[in-house]
């Protein structure tokens, strides 16, 4: 198996990890950055901001796309379960091709009526086969506009219990390795779904979002809570940069989590979604971050 991009460290959720950006062989603690030669500059931070897109269907139209591809470096398109429809993917796939975004599988639960926000008790072995079926299926869409994918992402209810529930993240892993081991999985920093990840020998990217209030678990506050999204430009361009530069978010109840992402996510479906993804981009290149996508 491929050595993981990665490296984690500790057993708590929130434990910071040694990334690629810091060097080679630091302690257990907190990375330590790897000084430059005197007389040279820093090098600048990069992070990759993503969005879920081609979450159409039929004749029902979600998001912006066109608009948000102006801005993000990554897009996670949906692959007909949860939303999207073969259309709608192999139009999705062409933009983000002529937008320069590198496109990742965003596969769902089988609930169209739910958007695949909500919980399904599945087997394991049906969760590694619809995955692995959506992954395949933009895949060849994705082949027949001459592009590839570079990364899985789950969504929604499932990208949720996969970050707590073991067999389901190995099952989501599983299926990820079996389609194509140099794919990028991404998931929430110290996620049961990352350590399936490592376990497989994948490459990992740990996100944070941006749009999304957290709480003090680390875990995303469920959606019927009051100010569970955020669309407030200023708000969430703030959240971002705090993430990418100083590796921290404010959970709901005033705590600090301690966590350190390589991608910040705008949800596609969020109230003005091309607008904060805009913010946030202007706001962390003015923080001197590099904005770029991981492969």
């Amino acid at each position: 198996m491929k050595p993981t991009s990665l490296e984690w460290r500790g057993s708590s959720p929130w434990t910071t990890r040694v990334s690629t950006r810091t060097r080679s062989g630091a302690g257990q603690g907190s990375p330590q950055a790897e000084r430059p030669e005197r007389g040279e500059e820093p090098p600048r931070e990069k992070i990759d901001l993503n969005a879920d897109i081609g979450e159409s269907f039929g004749i029902y139209h979600v998001g912006h796309d066109d608009m948000l591809l102006r801005s993000i470096t990554s897009g996670s398109i949906a692959c007909g379960f949860h939303a999207g429809d073969p259309s709608v993917m192999r139009r999705t796939v062409r933009q983000a091709v002529r937008a320069g975004v590198s496109i990742g599988a965003h596969p769902g639960f089988p609930d169209l009526v739910g958007f695949g926000r909500r919980e399904i008790n599945a087997d394991p072995q049906d969760i590694f086969d619809f995955v692995l079926y959506q992954i395949g299926a933009l895949s060849a869409l994705a082949k027949a506009e001459g592009a590839g994918l570079r990364h899985v992402k789950p969504h929604g209810a499932l990208y949720n219990m996969s970050a707590t529930n073991k067999e389901m993240a190995e099952a989501i892993a599983r299926a990820v390795a079996a389609f194509d081991e140099t794919l990028l999985l991404v998931g929430l920093p110290g996620s049961e779904l990352l350590a399936a990840g490592t376990r497989l020998g994948l490459r990992l990217a740990a996100e944070g979002f941006a749009d999304r209030s957290y709480e003090p678990d680390g875990t995303l506050t469920p959606r019927h809570l009051a100010d569970s999204v955020l669309t407030e430009p200023g708000r969430v361009a703030d959240r971002a940069v705090r993430m990418a530069r100083d590796h921290k978010v404010t959970a709901r109840d005033g705590s600090t989590l301690v966590l350190d992402v390589d991608t910040i996510c705008v949800h596609g479906d969020t109230p003005d979604a091309a607008a904060l993804a805009a913010a946030i981009r202007a706001a962390l290149e003015q923080a001197g971050m590099t904005v770029a996508s991981i492969v």
